[in-house]
């Protein structure tokens, strides 16, 4: 981690004790510039991609104008052309907030919920409420793609390896592909991240091993969900060269949060909010 990263990171929630804090505090959003670590993967400014991180949380309650509590779930996207990530132990810390206070309506916790995190991520956000009546029977879904993770290869590479990844450029296919597989660290506290990774394409066929022996080469690598996902796309594009991609990341909650980042070619494309088994 460089420098400048850790002195951002110094003051930050994730990985310290924090007091509890249950009176509505929109200081609490600890912003992260997306910045210096799209410049170690070479993402220019004019950003190659489209795409948002699709955050989902568990746990938000408030008072209503009577005092009586009420719970929903919600769902939130971050714009990735946001100048800022928001950490974790942050956003967590800020919906805790919301607990001991009162509200008039869900209509004004959503508003007041878009208008916060969208001064943090200093970008566009998208805010929904979620009452629970409207997830009842919620299925357990997975990727609509042809899983790798059966392919019987050789790994012995844990830290991020994009010499792994070819293509036979005599081929030309388009196909979605995806693993369980991915797992990578927490950037301040080195606990692991779970995920599953759907990579959708146009272009030379990618070969599936190599494809599936670099996402493992993420095993014991540190960085955080989006910064991953992002790193995924500029290493399949640099190695692979398709027209087109899409890469979509589903991460197993962590403190009541998951968090999914989704980065494509296109303007328009398919990155449908699922339910996964570890999610």
């Amino acid at each position: 981690m460089s420098s400048e990263i850790e002195l951002q990171l110094e003051s930050a929630p994730l990985g310290q004790k924090s007091d509890y804090i249950s009176t509505y505090s929109p200081d609490l959003l600890f912003p992260i510039p997306r910045k210096q670590k799209r410049d170690e993967i070479n993402v220019p400014d004019a950003l190659p991609f489209n795409g948002f991180d699709a955050w989902n949380a568990f746990e938000l309650s408030w008072l209503n104008a009577k005092g009586k509590p009420c719970v929903a779930l919600a769902h939130f996207e971050i714009d990735c052309a946001s100048v800022n990530i928001v950490e974790s132990k942050s956003f967590k810390l800020y919906l805790n907030s919301f607990n001991n206070t009162k509200f008039d309506s869900v209509t004004e916790v959503e508003r007041i919920l878009a208008k916060d995190i969208q001064a943090a991520a200093e970008g566009e956000v998208k805010a929904r409420v979620i009452l629970l009546s409207e997830v009842e029977n919620q299925p357990i879904l997975d990727f609509s793609a042809e899983s790798i993770d059966d392919l019987d290869i050789e790994c012995n590479e844990y830290m991020v390896k994009p010499d792994y990844l070819k293509a036979d450029h005599t081929q030309i296919v388009e196909e979605t592909l995806s693993s369980n597989l991915l797992k990578s660290n927490c950037l301040v506290t080195g606990q692991p991240d779970w995920g599953s990774v759907e990579i959708a394409y146009y272009g030379p066929k990618i070969d599936r091993e190599s494809l599936l022996q670099y996402i493992v080469s993420f095993r014991n690598h540190n960085e955080f969900h989006e910064q991953c996902v992002e790193r995924i796309f500029m290493d399949v594009m640099a190695h692979c060269q398709p027209e087109r991609l899409t890469v979509h990341a589903r991460y197993t909650r962590r403190g009541g949060l998951d968090i999914n980042p989704v980065r494509s070619t296109e303007k328009s494309f398919k990155a449908d909010n699922l339910r996964m088994a570890r999610q």
